[in-house]
């Protein structure tokens, strides 16, 4: 698998076109990034380059991962980001969704999550005593 290497200084448009070529020969490349405006520069380029292989049928989707490397002796986590044919099948060992039935309205049990049974003291902490999060000015009337 080819594995392109995008820093902040990439230009997206250029990535985004080595991506496609890449995909259209073998329909799966590699993105390596370290730091957040890599990562940034990486993630536009796949939005670019799902435009330029849209047309021939291809739906690009992206899966990350974390891998640790060395760079000049020092070891890094670096981001690497799969981009490949959503029908080429490499993610069917994960789970898919359970189908929504649109007939019927959400439960409380649907939209559920574990911030729903924290105690409200929990937020607390985060406050200041105006009810304002820390740090922050309310706004003027």
């Amino acid at each position: 698998m080819e594995t392109l290497k995008v820093s902040t200084r990439s230009n997206p448009n250029s990535v985004a076109g080595a991506m496609a070529g890449v995909i259209r020969q073998s329909g799966v490349v590699e993105v390596q990034v370290v730091g957040a405006g890599a990562l940034n520069q990486a993630i536009k380029a796949v939005a670019i380059a799902r435009g330029y292989v849209a047309a021939g049928g291809v739906d690009l989707v992206c899966v990350p991962t974390f891998a640790d490397i060395v760079i000049d002796g020092e070891g890094r986590t670096a981001i690497r980001l799969s981009v490949e044919d959503r029908s080429r099948g490499r993610r069917s060992e994960l789970p898919l969704p359970a189908p929504v039935d649109a007939e019927r309205a959400p439960s409380d049990e649907d939209t559920a999550t574990d911030a729903d049974e924290e105690p409200a003291s929990a937020l607390a902490p985060v406050l200041s005593g105006n009810g304002h999060a820390r740090g922050t000015t309310p706004p003027s009337s």
